[in-house]
């Protein structure tokens, strides 16, 4: 299993509707297993990120008002990267791992700003 991106808007009686992952984009937010060893991991946790350790223990729901503060947790991780790869990398080398971050945290950006632009929010599931 993956871990997938999603934007979703309120209906009206409040009820989410997820919306489609539009044509050529990635929804991927990395494997089951980066719920803890990548998001919910303690040198993620050091930098001070909220929104993504949520993950280690269940889904990640992300409203409206919040979208821009989820972006600004997506450009702190950008900017640890290299951090952040070596001190979560597997068996995998490092530099898979570390390409593997880079097209994560552009799905989940690319889908936090569609998701800003539209008034939505973003569902990391």
């Amino acid at each position: 299993m993956t871990l997938s991106v999603d934007v979703f808007l309120l209906e009206p009686d409040g009820q989410r509707q997820i919306l489609d992952v539009p044509e050529g984009r990635d929804d991927s937010a990395g494997f089951e297993s980066w719920r803890t060893t990548v998001w919910g991991s303690e040198p993620v946790r050091a930098l001070g990120a909220r929104f993504l350790p949520v993950l280690a223990d269940g889904d990640l729901e992300i409203e409206a008002e919040s979208v821009a503060e989820f972006l600004g947790e997506v450009a702190l991780l950008c900017d640890h990267l290299d951090a952040i790869a070596e001190s979560t990398q597997r068996p995998r080398g490092l530099a898979e791992h570390r390409e593997g971050l880079v097209r994560r945290l552009r799905n989940l950006e690319v889908a936090a700003l569609h998701a800003r632009v539209i008034g939505g929010g973003v569902l990391v599931w």
